[in-house]
């Protein structure tokens, strides 16, 4: 039957009938579009009376219009001006080929090396993962940080943040962790930075030898809203590819406060009610839908290293309180610590990993309370001894931590000189292990002098 197989083929080949609809109206930065028929996260094209093209993106529906959000400036764009339908899936391109580069938030090269080949699309924002098809997390994830795997060890798998007030060093943490890790891939998001800041963090901060093993994707603070939330959206299909591959990837995200920030663009601008410190509600339910995108499952993992930036070191803003009831533990960065050049300024008494018990021996976890108890007592004391009213002996705890102090500074304080020095977990448990043994025998010393010391004359 000739004539049916001709048809069948013609129908194969067939091409999708064209949506179009029309601007009928530019409020702030939202371009309402009539007459257009797309879902919600459809990507249009909009040909302006110029001869120009914007691209853009649904990101609301209000009747029979549709909410357009341009990706690149709207100028030029007129009442009338023809909207053209793209792609009603949000995809990006990944592969191999991402090694080692920059692209943006659409998966575009900008690094000047070249085009990409043998990627395939992948889609943004993929379905949930049931929660029993996630393996337990049950092995550490090194980071080559002495006081993070000592102190507050990460499992692979995990998710954590980073919090800290601006100045304190946390890109330059997250991108020594994200060079020195035990991953076998470390995808980086700069949401949101500074156009300045991009090039200085992947040829300073990260440096040759951590780009090769990585992927950047960047979308910088003079960028639209969309293509900030694109980027972390982008970020996280690039690390969910290479964890299907089998392998264990680190995501660091820079920031997540930005990525908040431009959900808070985005959704006022459509008519979301303002709610906690002007953050709209989609903000919130947003954050959860990104972040479990991490976490282990039966082929790989990804371990998620997000950084909050706390306004006024305040640790209960909103997009903070939040982020720590997804997270599994988070890393305070002290600025107190920073300005003495404590690096890295990672306070870890009100730092927690909730899975450092899981990943851990027992020996490592008795050592890491032991020291975590030390810290917290000298910080007790620490007041009285600069202005010079504690009196040796008062208090067995604190004269401990008094004496084992400078000790735990050589292992939890790396300088500039040591800082791009990756410690093997193994090594760093080795030296809080003989830590553990140096300050039980200065407790045994101070017992022995306490009871050899004279008893206190009556009065």
């Amino acid at each position: 039957m000739p004539v049916l197989d001709d048809q069948i083929n013609a129908l194969r080949h067939a091409t999708a009938p064209e949506l179009r609809g029309v601007v009928t109206e530019l409020r702030g930065m939202v371009i309402r579009v009539a007459a257009l028929p797309v879902p919600v996260g459809a990507s249009v094209r909009i040909q302006t009376s110029r001869g120009a093209w914007v691209a853009g993106q649904v990101v609301g529906l209000d009747g029979n219009a549709a909410d357009v959000m341009p990706l690149n400036p709207a100028d030029g764009v007129a009442r009338g001006d023809a909207v053209i339908a793209m792609h009603t899936d949000a995809s990006v391109r990944v592969g191999d080929a991402l090694l080692g580069r920059v692209i943006n938030a659409l998966g575009e090269p900008i690094d000047d090396a070249g085009p990409l080949r043998g990627t395939t699309p992948r889609p943004l924002n993929p379905p949930t993962i049931a929660p029993l098809r996630r393996r337990l997390i049950q092995q550490p994830l090194a980071t080559g940080v002495r006081v993070i795997d000592a102190l507050t060890p990460l499992g692979r798998g995990q998710r954590v943040g980073v919090f800290a007030a601006p100045g304190v060093g946390k890109s330059t943490l997250l991108a020594q962790c994200a060079k020195q890790t035990s991953a076998d891939v470390s995808v980086i998001a700069l949401v949101g930075e500074r156009g300045r800041e991009v090039r200085d963090f992947i040829d300073h901060t990260l440096g040759p030898q951590g780009l090769q093993r990585s992927v950047v994707v960047v979308a910088t603070g003079d960028e639209p809203a969309l293509l900030r939330l694109r980027a972390a959206r982008a970020a996280t299909t690039v690390a969910e590819y290479f964890r299907d591959q089998g392998k264990d990837v680190l995501l660091v995200l820079d920031s997540i406060t930005r990525f908040c920030q431009a959900q808070r663009q985005v959704g006022l601008s459509v008519g979301e009610p303002p709610t906690t410190r002007g953050y709209p509600p989609s903000v919130f339910s947003t954050l959860p839908e990104l972040m479990e995108r991490a976490g282990n499952t039966e082929v790989g993992s990804i371990t998620a290293m997000y950084a909050v930036l706390v306004e006024g070191d305040d640790m209960d803003e909103p997009i903070a309180d939040a982020c720590r009831g997804v997270l599994d533990g988070h890393l305070l960065l002290d600025r107190k610590l920073a300005e003495r050049g404590h690096f890295p300024a990672v306070n870890a008494t009100a730092s927690i990993s909730r899975v450092a018990d899981h990943v851990t021996d027992d020996d490592h976890r008795d050592a890491r309370r032991s020291v975590l108890k030390l810290l917290a007592d000298y910080a007790e004391v620490e007041d009285l001894l600069n202005i010079g009213a504690y009196a040796a002996g008062s208090n067995p705890a604190f004269d401990l931590a008094i004496a084992c102090k400078p000790v735990i500074d050589q292992l939890v304080v790396q300088t500039e000189r040591t800082q791009n020095q990756p410690a093997a977990f193994a090594q760093t448990r080795a030296q809080l292990l003989a830590l553990h043994q140096r300050v039980e025998q200065a407790r045994q010393q101070l017992a022995q002098s306490q009871r050899q010391r004279p008893p206190a004359p009556p009065r």
